[in-house]
């Protein structure tokens, strides 16, 4: 008998972290877990089996088929938005073809089982793209479907991967004589800029929001790379991984589409810095705009509609930028650096 498992790709990064410890604790699921890094050892309890390899190795790939039965896969591995533009190749290959091949697993996982496998595909705002300043502030909270003119790589694989996950859950080989009864059941978040205390930021071009937080607790200046003026949507990692399990646990037939916004908090960049300082009086943070980096981010929605998910699977933040500030980033990420 295959063992019952639920493969999580990029497991070491920082929605992995969240992601993993809670399906062990709160779902009774066994985790089997990828990564091309060593697992963090905080981690290794919550797992039923790590393995360390690339999404793009398909012969190893093809052994996860043989050897285990995968209901669902958290696909989170990939290169993030400021990385991926420094090697656009890198990235695609990362990006796109390391989601291709774990799509196929999955159409392999399906035929084996009789049955659709859940693919969870954590997407994000970066697939947006509005021409202008005065067209960002003239839209709003921008939905789903508006606005699809990413200006990165990153971007422009999140948008395609979502369009792969489409059509691998409903027209897969469509024009075969022996077409796949059971296929995927893709279902993908837009996630805004992301914040954890328990992992550090790791190249994403929201990252300055989480960047000053540790930087003021560890007792280090921080230059932000934005203008204070800058408006983007926030949420904090818990809310990150409810979403994702709220759409797991979603009845198929209760969801109007495969790709949902999700969001909580909107602050500007200098909102956010006022919040810290309030927490830390004696951090150091100044603004010194990088005139690239700011661009991208001015491509970007400063508010997010998530009308739909609320509406088919019934998402709610639990965090406000108040606490998520009080209960949740200050006291943790104040406990880590003063136990280092």
């Amino acid at each position: 008998m295959r063992k019952e498992v639920v493969l999580i790709t990029g497991a070491n990064g920082e929605i992995g972290h969240g992601l993993i410890m809670h399906l062990r604790e709160n779902e009774n699921i066994q985790v089997l877990a990828l990564d091309v890094q060593q697992l963090d050892p905080r981690l290794q309890p919550y797992c039923h089996r790590f393995i360390q390899g690339d999404i793009l190795d398909s012969m190893l790939l093809g052994r996860l088929v043989a050897e285990y039965e995968i209901r669902t896969i958290y696909h989170l591995a990939s290169i993030l938005s400021t990385k991926a533009e420094y090697n656009p190749e890198a990235a695609h290959r990362v990006n796109v073809e390391g989601t291709l091949n774990l799509l196929r697993l999955a159409v392999e996982q399906a035929r084996w089982q009789g049955r659709s496998v859940k693919f969870l595909y954590p997407s994000s705002i970066a697939a947006y793209g509005l021409p202008d300043l005065q067209t960002k502030e003239k839209v709003g909270k921008v939905k789903e479907y508006e606005w699809l003119n990413p200006t990165t790589m990153y971007g422009c694989n999140k948008l395609y991967c979502e369009q792969l996950g489409r059509y691998y859950t409903l027209f897969y080989r469509q024009l075969a004589a022996d077409k796949d009864m059971h296929t995927i059941d893709f279902r993908a978040i837009r996630f805004p800029g992301l914040i954890s205390a328990v992992t550090l930021p790791t190249g994403g071009t929201s990252d300055y929001g989480p960047e000053m937080i540790h930087h003021a607790a560890e007792g280090t200046p921080y230059e932000c790379f934005v203008r204070p003026d800058t408006r983007l949507p926030f949420m904090v990692m818990p809310d990150a991984v409810k979403s994702l399990v709220d759409l797991w646990a979603a009845p198929r037939d209760s969801l109007n589409q495969l790709v949902y916004n999700v969001t909580s908090f909107s602050p500007t960049a200098e909102e956010f810095r006022n919040t810290v300082i309030k927490a830390f009086p004696d951090a150091e943070i100044t603004f010194k705009p990088h005139e690239s980096r700011q661009k991208i981010v001015d491509s970007w929605p400063a508010e997010i509609n998530d009308s739909a998910a609320c509406r088919d699977w019934g998402w709610k933040p639990e965090y406000d930028m108040q606490r998520a500030f009080e209960e949740y980033l200050i006291p943790k990420i104040r406990q880590r650096y003063q136990n280092e």
